[in-house]
């Protein structure tokens, strides 16, 4: 097991292009954080999406499934310098987030549907554009897929747990696309004003946030995910989480640990449901 002195892992940031974007804590490193700019829908992206009313994103029946569906999701190690176990542990993580989500989808009964993933070793373009520079991995809506980019960096000392967190942060987003949580939220950004954008924004990537946490905790005794570093990681966020962002589009620190830490503790999608929160709430 990892020393939690270990875990002051560097800010990596992903861009979900078209969708939206995370910070991961991914290899043991001095803390830092790179900044990317984030890249909503392209306008034709956005004009030829089915429309979706408030309500997909206020009143999703996903909030109505209860705890997030086990999957005694165990992917393995992840040797240091062995690309092949990498994405080994991309892959049945994954799995494991197809499952737990397929079951939810399935209470809710909504339509389900698997993202595609791609597993690169250098930075390719994709439906959503060019690759941002500086992201390790992207999530497209436009195909629906999550690249993800695998690097020497993280190669030399990966960390497990950041790893499953950011892959089910970027799955957040996925189970938004397919519930038309995105669809409403792409359409309301092009009617909004900046400021308004911007909380639209935060509402989004806090939910994906908390989405992601809801997952871990499903997996903590199978990861596994010891509650010491789970904490360390909340109180990264806490402290570090919104300085990789020139504008205010992913909450505050504060903002991003109270999500991570109501979708931990709850296991329940119901408990993300930030399109719903007050402003203090997604500040």
């Amino acid at each position: 097991m990892k020393k939690l002195a270990s875990l002051t892992a560097a800010g990596v940031v992903i861009t979900l292009a078209g969708t939206g974007t995370a910070v991961a804590q991914t290899h043991s490193a001095q803390p830092g954080v790179q900044q990317v700019t984030s890249r909503p829908a392209a306008a034709q992206q956005v004009a030829a999406l089915q429309a979706a009313p408030k309500s997909a994103a206020t009143n999703s029946r996903l909030y109505r499934t209860g705890r997030l569906a086990a999957t005694n999701c165990s992917p393995g190690e992840i040797r240091r310098g062995s690309t092949a176990a990498y994405k080994r542990f991309l892959q049945r993580m994954t799995n494991c987030l197809n499952k737990a989500w397929a079951t939810q989808f399935r209470k809710a009964n909504l339509r389900f549907s698997k993202p595609r993933l791609r597993i690169v070793t250098r930075k390719v373009n994709n439906a959503c554009g060019r690759w941002v520079s500086g992201a390790a991995g992207v999530y497209c809506s436009a195909d629906r897929t999550m690249y993800m980019l695998i690097t020497k960096r993280e190669l030399r000392d990966p960390f497990a747990v950041g790893i499953a967190r950011l892959m089910a942060h970027e799955y957040g987003h996925h189970v938004q696309q397919l519930a038309g949580i995105s669809n409403y939220y792409f359409q309301a950004r092009q009617r909004a004003s900046r400021s308004a954008q911007l909380q639209l924004s935060r509402r989004h990537e806090l939910q994906a946030e908390c989405f992601s946490a809801v997952f871990m905790r499903t997996i903590a005794h199978s990861l596994p995910v010891p509650q010491e570093h789970w904490d360390h990681t909340v109180n990264w966020f806490r402290e570090n989480g919104h300085k990789g962002w020139a504008q205010n589009d992913h909450g505050k620190g504060r903002s991003q640990a109270a999500w991570m830490e109501r979708g931990y503790n709850s296991a329940q999608p119901g408990s993300c449901n930030t399109w719903k929160a007050s402003s203090r709430a997604v500040a």
